[in-house]
């Protein structure tokens, strides 16, 4: 099992890395020819700067638009925020200042996570709009994503195990130095999962996390009459 979650964790995290590069790549590279900035909108740079800022840690429009889906999403991605934030224990040695500072905030912040996600899941089910436009994947992503936090709080407070091994594995990949994993079922639950959830990201909807900020909708200022966009098929056209 150790190395079949080693080879695992190389091939995800090739992927993952491979495949949010190329998607960035792609979004950046895409042409915004037309100023569609969602008014009111900040007509300098820095004022979009701002507004991109409150929408990435607070979630303005949503909050404007909706305050229950803003309450659990805000708690799902801040809780997993925090509880990625207090994962970087198992990859530095020895742990960095800050990140043990917030180990008691990540660890409850799994517990706003799964409830965050929980009511995701339960307004696709009980909203019926939101029911109708609902794809299978949508609910196996939220599925996929309960079940990470679930086995996580799981090995925490219910199934204990040897983190100090744990650690000393992922130490190991990143050193080409592979270490023994602890032979723990819940810990081979949690791991298949999240390498999952790697392999699946570049090509989900949880593309919404880099692609938030090439949306021309909040990330472009006021500015039609003084910033003339052009493609660049139309930009060589008009030089010819």
């Amino acid at each position: 099992m150790t190395l079949f979650f080693a080879i695992l964790f190389y091939c995800a995290f090739l992927i993952f890395a491979a495949g949010v590069a190329y998607k960035i790549y792609d979004f950046a590279r895409t042409p915004a020819p037309l100023s569609i900035p969602t008014t009111p909108a900040p007509v300098t740079t820095g004022g979009t700067a701002f507004r991109m800022a409150r929408e990435v840690v607070l979630f303005e429009s949503l909050f404007k638009g909706n305050l229950w889906i803003w309450l659990f999403g805000w708690m799902f991605h801040m809780g997993l925020f925090l509880v990625l934030a207090r994962h970087l224990r198992y990859f530095s040695d020895p742990v960095w200042s800050w990140v043990a500072l917030i180990q008691p905030f990540g660890l409850y912040a799994g517990f706003a996570m799964a409830a965050g996600l929980g009511g995701l899941w339960a307004r696709r089910f009980l909203v019926e709009r939101i029911r109708y436009i609902s794809t299978p994947s949508d609910h196996l992503m939220l599925a996929l994503l309960l079940l990470i936090a679930v086995t996580g709080l799981g090995m925490k407070f219910v199934m204990h195990t040897d983190i100090v091994a744990v650690k000393a594995f992922f130490l190991g990949l990143m050193a080409f130095d592979i270490q023994p994993l602890p032979a723990h079922p819940a810990l081979f639950v949690h791991l298949f999962l999240v390498a999952l959830l790697m392999i699946i990201f570049p090509f989900s909807k949880l593309l919404h996390a880099p692609g938030v900020f090439f949306s021309p909708t909040r990330n472009q200022a006021d500015n039609p009459r003084e910033v003339r966009r052009l493609a660049p098929w139309a930009a060589q056209i008009e030089k010819s």
